[in-house]
């Protein structure tokens, strides 16, 4: 957007302590503008309501917007989108609590965009990789913009799946905007800018703050129509995420899983708390009754599901090993007591069947049944 004076003030008061909606929203109607309230007297804004610890900071000379952020504002992709503006989400703005302005890094226009959050773990299985991935994919295909918080993890594949499908897909940073967390997602970063946008309620130049992420998750449950949870812990940020999304009154998802993995547990939770069990995309869309955006797509097939890759042609001491395998991670003693086969013969069909795509390795020496997208 450049460095206009308005643009100019809008940094300044990001950074102004103790200022928020309903204070600045009174002083506004007063200065009419974000760089009247600038150029105001401090008994001005005194008169006005404005917070001793923000007039304080307007009068320092730390309140002028720094070389970085000038800098960072001189990039036309680059956006200061203050409350008051249009652009400004308007499922965050309802939501109640929400920053005074969104930084934004891309695509500004897309934040109007229907949106779905997903999160998980930032370690999960390669199937719940795989699945947010194909979830994602096939749901920002059908013009859902998928929104998610860049981590590690869940969140790196759901952003993956939308760009895989040349659909939008938001990241929603506990930094900065100009601070990119964790730097190994540096490049997918860059990808998202270019099919949509990362953004940040924190000044530029904010570090990734472990007290910064219930805000982050908190954007990312104002911004969305729903929140799709891929393998959470008991105790985990997606479920704080899910939790947020559920108090505005959003739509909650939670893929099953083994009752057996830790990373199942939370979204059993969440099930048991009411939300609806996700075993494909077509769950999602229906509940959401978007296929009203489709036309006519409304009869496409119903997205990401669980299929075990065929067996056909397999001899039957492999069907047998595969059959024992289950979905479930297993280890190979395990797997020797169900057969009773000789160790060294599973560990030579477990090599084959990992080598055909049957079967993958998962962590602690264990494999599961490898299953794919049934569309």
């Amino acid at each position: 957007m450049g460095l206009s004076e308005e643009s100019s003030a809008w940094v300044t008061l990001t950074r102004a302590p103790a200022l928020d909606i309903h204070s600045l929203s009174r002083a506004l109607e007063i200065f009419g503008t974000a760089q009247g309230f600038i150029q105001a007297s401090d008994a001005s804004r005194e008169r006005a309501g404005v917070p001793a610890a923000a007039r304080g900071f307007l009068t320092s000379a730390r309140a002028a917007p720094s070389p970085a952020e000038r800098a960072w504002l001189e990039d036309s992709r680059h956006h200061v989108v203050p409350y008051t503006d249009p652009r400004y989400p308007a499922l965050l703005r309802e939501a109640g609590r929400h920053p005074i302005a969104l930084y934004v890094a891309g695509n500004v226009d897309v934040l109007n965009d229907p949106q779905l959050a997903i999160v998980g773990s930032r370690n999960p299985t390669p199937q719940g990789l795989a699945t947010a991935q194909e979830f994602a994919e096939y749901l920002a295909a059908r013009g859902l913009a998928i929104t998610s918080g860049l981590a590690a993890g869940i969140d790196s594949a759901a952003h993956h799946g939308a760009l895989r499908a040349q659909g939008v897909t938001l990241a929603v940073l506990g930094s900065g905007a100009d601070v990119i967390y964790p730097r190994c997602n540096l490049p997918l970063s860059l990808e998202i800018q270019h099919r949509g946008a990362l953004l940040s309620g924190f000044p530029l130049g904010t570090p990734p703050r472990a007290e910064n992420f219930p805000q982050r998750n908190s954007l990312i449950a104002g911004l969305s129509l729903g929140a799709l949870v891929v393998e959470a812990a008991r105790r985990s940020g997606s479920l704080i995420t899910a939790r947020l999304a559920g108090d505005l009154g959003r739509e909650l998802f939670a893929v099953p899983g083994s009752i057996h993995s830790p990373l199942s547990s939370g979204c059993h939770e969440l099930i048991r708390q009411g939300a609806k069990l996700t075993e494909t995309a077509h769950d999602i869309l229906n509940e959401l009754n978007f296929f009203a955006f489709f036309g006519a797509g409304a009869g496409a097939p119903a997205g990401p599901s669980t299929a075990a890759i065929p067996a056909s042609g397999m001899d039957k001491e492999h069907k047998i090993l595969l059959d024992a395998l289950g979905f479930d991670p297993t280890d190979l003693d395990l797997l020797v007591v169900r057969t009773g086969f000789k160790p060294e013969a599973v560990s030579s069909m477990m090599l084959i069947l990992e080598l055909e795509g049957h079967v993958q390795a998962a962590p602690g020496g264990r494999y599961s049944r490898v299953v794919r997208s049934r569309r």
